[in-house]
């Protein structure tokens, strides 16, 4: 059943805490002269908790796996446009954020669904051509409304239960890498890809 749901798809989306990342937050002072470029939008959302710490003394950081950013590469060559939607607001999320070239990043959501649908509309989709991957409550009406609803073992049991696919992997440690491979794999197209990409990194043609 899952697999007949990741053929249709066309758009993963996924949050970042616990999906990208394996959910822990750190926070050290930020080097003088460093330019946050979230601090703005950050500043917005001070007076309400879980956001994000908007001080331009201290920075949060975030441990990425590089798995995860094959995994964007391959799904662009295997034409999936990805992006995020993510509570917090994170100048280190921002950063990965254009390193990956994500299609659509959002942060400071709290009505993931509201933004989620946004996203369709502009990318011209239907639900079920969406994947979503998450991890914690915040996460369930928009993993209730795509096509293909994907949770970490990390996530919690209540969010499992109603996910289409579990990972192997956990959040941070590949998750997403798995989602991708498991969506291209589906659809007839992981060998492909991966042929194209590796073609793609050669000197010698």
């Amino acid at each position: 059943m899952s697999q007949a749901r990741a053929k249709k798809i066309k758009l993963l989306l996924f949050d970042v805490d616990g999906v990208l990342t394996d959910g822990k937050l750190f926070f050290f002072p930020s080097p003088a002269g460093a330019q946050q470029g979230t601090h703005e939008h950050a500043a917005k959302h001070s007076d309400k908790p879980g956001y994000a710490i908007a001080s331009a003394s201290m920075v949060e950081a975030k441990g990425f796996h590089a798995h995860d950013g094959t995994a964007i590469s391959l799904a662009r060559l295997g034409g999936i446009q990805t992006g995020l939607i993510t509570k917090r607001i994170s100048e280190t999320v921002a950063l990965r954020a254009r390193d990956l070239h994500l299609d659509h990043v959002h942060q400071g959501i709290k009505d993931k669904l509201g933004t989620f649908h946004e996203i369709l509309k502009q990318a011209g989709l239907q639900n079920d051509q969406a994947a979503f991957v998450g991890d914690d409550i915040i996460d369930l009406p928009v993993m209730r409304a795509c096509g293909l609803a994907v949770a970490v073992p990390n996530a919690r049991e209540g969010v499992k239960d109603e996910a289409h696919f579990i990972t192997d992997h956990f959040g941070g440690d590949g998750a997403l890498r798995d989602v991708v491979e498991y969506i291209l794999k589906s659809q007839g197209r992981l060998q492909q890809v991966i042929d194209d990409y590796i073609a793609s990194r050669r000197t010698d043609i």
